[in-house]
């Protein structure tokens, strides 16, 4: 179940990288955002339609990044504390359910309309991804060399995914490249699958962004994440494990951009030169973070950022609980209280564009003022 801690902001800063809490926070405080950008967003807060990427294509792949890096963190901390790799495993399923069932249950939310469920979502992709690696680390960090089987496993999956994407027939189709486009949006393996499967409502309805099979190169992102934080726990000084984060960041973006060609970027598939570029991002801008508040020691200045990140999830559930009820209740037959507002605020500022964006950060606003009061009053939300 979730709990619940109250302590310090200072005395946990002690006990983990600030910096880390200020990335999950810029993280989470966009994703609210890019999730409620308004009706005519600029182009860096809408999603890349297919190939290619935006500045909101970052946000997913770097909230699961963190997740792979806080697994390191999280383990090491609970296993120092005196719990056993055994005590850890229910914990692990427990919080893989409880992230499952809440992103099910702010799908359904505030109607219900069993009908309409759709099973895949942001929070059930997190669930799995944190499942798979969580369990992953406990039986990997028993090894010799810990980083070679995650390394090999990344590898598999990348290069995996891409020979499943180009070689495989889809059914009813063809092989792509020969008898379909390569990555033709609805003659694909993964959104075949997913219209196969039957399993609840698809967000695009012939493809879902957080279907099953586009978990599995999803997983390689948390990997990254957990490569990362296992570099960060070795005994190198901070510097130099800064400086190998940016130019291993570096060299994933340039990795990512030369597979480009032959295996598009492409967010919705989540293509391995996707994990790559993105987990490069991630990584660059981490670096940068580290170097800003764990080196040069500018620590004051991140409340906003902290706020959202060191409730994440009570933040982005915040947010799907008050965003649904404005598009929920009705003002008229035809008009949501959400329209309702809008019309008589946000659309009347021109262009519609600076509208739109101010409607997003009034919502992220909105959402940031009671996560506030549970930062003032020390109270931290844990699954």
């Amino acid at each position: 179940m979730a709990t619940v801690s109250v302590q310090s902001p200072a005395a946990t800063a002690t006990t983990r990288m600030v910096s880390l809490d200020v990335l999950r926070g810029i993280t989470i405080a966009f994703m609210i955002m890019v999730n409620n950008n308004g009706w005519q967003a600029y182009w860096p807060f809408e999603h890349s339609d297919w190939n290619g990427w935006t500045p909101t294509d970052m946000v997913f792949p770097t909230f699961l990044y963190v997740v792979g890096v806080t697994i390191v963190f999280s383990t090491e901390s609970r296993l120092k504390r005196g719990g056993s790799a055994g005590s850890l495993v229910p914990h692990i399923f427990q919080r893989f359910a409880i992230l499952f069932a809440l992103g099910v249950f702010l799908a359904l939310f505030p109607l219900f309309h069993w009908s309409n469920i759709r099973v895949y979502g942001v929070l059930q992709r997190i669930a799995l991804c944190y499942l798979v690696c969580a369990l992953l680390y406990l039986w990997d960090r028993r090894l010799k060399n810990p980083v070679a089987p995650l390394v090999v496993l990344l590898v598999v999956l990348l290069v995996g995914y891409w020979v499943l994407m180009r070689f495989v027939p889809v059914p009813g189709y063809g092989v792509p490249g020969r008898d379909i486009p390569f990555l033709d949006k609805d003659a694909n393996i993964v959104a075949w699958l997913d219209r196969s499967m039957h399993i609840g409502r698809l967000w695009e309805k012939t493809r879902d962004p957080e279907g099953l099979l586009s978990t599995f190169p999803a997983i390689g992102t948390t990997l990254l994440g957990m490569l990362t934080g296992m570099w960060l726990r070795t005994s190198r000084s901070i510097e130099r494990k800064c400086a190998g984060m940016l130019v291993a960041g570096l060299v994933l973006i340039l990795l990512g951009q030369l597979w480009h060609p032959w295996f598009p970027i492409n967010k919705k598939l989540w293509t391995s030169t996707f994990v790559l570029f993105m987990g490069g991002c991630s990584m660059v801008l981490w670096a940068l973070l580290i170097w800003l508040i764990e080196i040069k020691g500018w620590k004051k200045g991140w409340t906003f950022w902290l706020v959202f990140g060191m409730n994440a999830i009570a933040s982005y559930a915040m947010s799907d609980l008050l965003v649904a009820p404005l598009w929920a209740i009705r003002v008229s037959p035809r008009v949501s209280l959400g329209a309702w507002i809008n019309a008589r605020t946000f659309e009347h500022i021109h262009p519609p564009g600076v509208g739109s964006l101010l409607y997003s950060i009034a919502f992220t606003l909105a959402c940031w003022l009671p996560m506030w009061v549970l930062y003032r009053r020390k109270i931290f939300i844990r699954v």
